[in-house]
């Protein structure tokens, strides 16, 4: 008992951090009370003997408690909502692209100081349908200071914008660029700045935004029609960076220091520092911080000769989210991530036993195992958090998923050698565009389809009748292998 214990300790002890980190958006534990319940528990694990590991987990989920009560405490605080109605000059840092739309341009940024006052809060800036700031930018504007918008067509910006620690929108005017911020941000932007000036140099249009989608993770640059087409067609996820942006970086970087003679503890060295600087550049977004915290324990489990551990990689990935913003639980980026990775663990070598046997080929196999689990396991968090459900999602990523690693690789390695061999760069970018316009081509098409978004009570009816045509097939099947009486063999 105790060598099992030994073996799924780290995982018990993850699982009791997240599920108090969690359990914080539903219980805000006093930090004194908390901190001295923690620490007794964690003295009593050194006499608890083959308790020891139970004291250990209800002391780390009592810490995750009292950390997340501590971060929501943080990140509900908002000096300025005190200012709400008033205006005056704000000095603001510009900390995300902006999203422009045909009456405004919307940036999220950090306000330094309002009307003299020093601070450092996030806001959610808003300015006339002109040219927007860069990331980065440091600049000086005349705002007002009002509250985000409410329940509006399914939607509730002030809900959202409060579980990012944004509590009031400023609508600016007369904006004055002072320069750009320094420091690790400043790094992070300019990484950003340069993938996305070398990943497809020479693309516009709906092509480079459809790149920029699935390298950065931006779609603003994409039409409202082609994003609905995403969204109906269960493609909207490709313009999320995900854990196989991540898996081509760390697999393209060791291979490419193998390749020039140095050694394996360089190339996951090496990796390490990419997988970091990729994160700076596309932001803080679940799933590539869930994959990149994987990536960087795996490169790290290398160099320290210690065994992979999907799950406990998994798990220190949402340790880390929901450790420093608690209501990351509540976020739907979060749930599809995470609930479409548990499903991959949990179910793909099930399901790929059952198509064990048919005339497919085995990248063929594996991509329908793949889509068929995760289209299963998001459905419910997809029907819940936005009320509908795309019914083609498993033939539609089945289409596009050809074309997504090879635009992912052209991209990177374009961004990577650009310094160096630019004149190859527009070579790729073409190849990029062909395979964006391919993809999008994809998403149109399944979104044309009747029926391509399922409604709550339409995707009721649909499971019904689905289970019915499953438990129907099954019970021909069994009754047609099953041997007549007259047919038994007699002896």
């Amino acid at each position: 008992m105790s060598a099992i214990a030994a073996r799924a300790g780290p995982h018990v002890l993850l699982t009791a951090l997240c599920a108090g980190l969690a359990a914080a958006n539903a219980v805000r534990l006093p930090v004194v009370p908390g901190a001295v319940a923690a620490g007794l528990l964690l003295a009593a694990s050194g006499i608890a003997g083959e308790q020891r590991l139970a004291a250990l987990a209800a002391a780390l989920t009592i810490a995750g408690l009292v950390w997340g009560g501590a971060r929501l405490d943080a990140l509900d605080r908002s000096p300025l909502t005190a200012e709400i109605g008033y205006a005056g000059h704000a000095l603001l840092v510009v900390t995300g692209p902006a999203k422009h739309s045909t009456f405004d341009v919307r940036v999220q940024a950090e306000a330094r100081a309002f009307h003299g006052r020093t601070l450092r809060e996030p806001v959610l800036l808003e300015l006339p349908p002109v040219r927007a700031p860069p990331q980065g930018a440091l600049v000086d504007a005349l705002v007002e200071v009002t509250a985000p918008r409410g329940p509006r067509d399914g939607f509730d910006e002030a809900t959202y914008l409060r579980r990012h620690g944004i509590h009031v929108v400023l609508r600016g005017s007369h904006l004055r660029l002072l320069g750009m911020r320094g420091g690790l941000g400043a790094v992070a932007d300019r990484l950003r700045r340069h993938i996305a000036a070398t990943m497809a140099p020479g693309l516009r249009g709906e092509r480079r935004a459809v790149v920029a989608g699935i390298v950065l993770g931006e779609d603003q640059g994409l039409s409202k029609g082609l994003a609905d087409a995403f969204r109906a067609s269960g493609l909207y996820h490709l313009l999320a960076v995900s854990g196989q942006n991540v898996l081509i970086i760390v697999t393209g970087v060791v291979t490419l220091v193998l390749l020039l003679g140095l050694s394996r503890l360089v190339g996951e060295a090496v990796a390490i520092v990419a997988v970091l600087g990729y994160l700076a550049a596309v932001g803080w977004q679940p799933s590539v911080v869930r994959a990149g915290v994987a990536g960087v324990l795996g490169s790290l489990a290398w160099l320290t000769a210690r065994p992979r551990d999907r799950w406990y990689f998994l798990l220190a990935g949402a340790a880390v989210l929901l450790g420093w913003n608690p209501y990351a639980l509540l976020d739907p980026g979060f749930q599809l991530s995470f609930g479409a990775v548990v499903a991959i663990f949990l179910g793909v070598a099930r399901v790929g036993r059952r198509v064990e046997g048919y005339p497919l080929p085995r990248m063929a196999a594996d991509a329908l195992t793949v889509s068929l689990v995760c289209s299963v396991a998001t459905a419910p968090i997809l029907l819940l958090q936005f009320g509908a459900v795309p019914l083609y999602a498993l033939p539609a990523n089945l289409l596009a998923a050809p074309a997504v690693a090879p635009l992912l690789g052209c991209a990177l390695i374009s961004a990577a050698i650009h310094p160096v061999l630019p004149a190859a760069c527009p070579l790729l970018a073409q190849a990029e565009g062909l395979l964006a316009a391919y993809l999008a081509a994809v998403a149109r098409g399944v979104a044309a389809l009747p029926y391509a978004r399922l409604t709550p009570k339409q995707t009721l009816v649909g499971a019904c009748l689905a289970v019915i045509a499953v438990v129907a097939v099954r019970r021909s099947m069994v009754s047609a292998w099953r041997p007549s009486r007259s047919a038994r063999p007699t002896f």
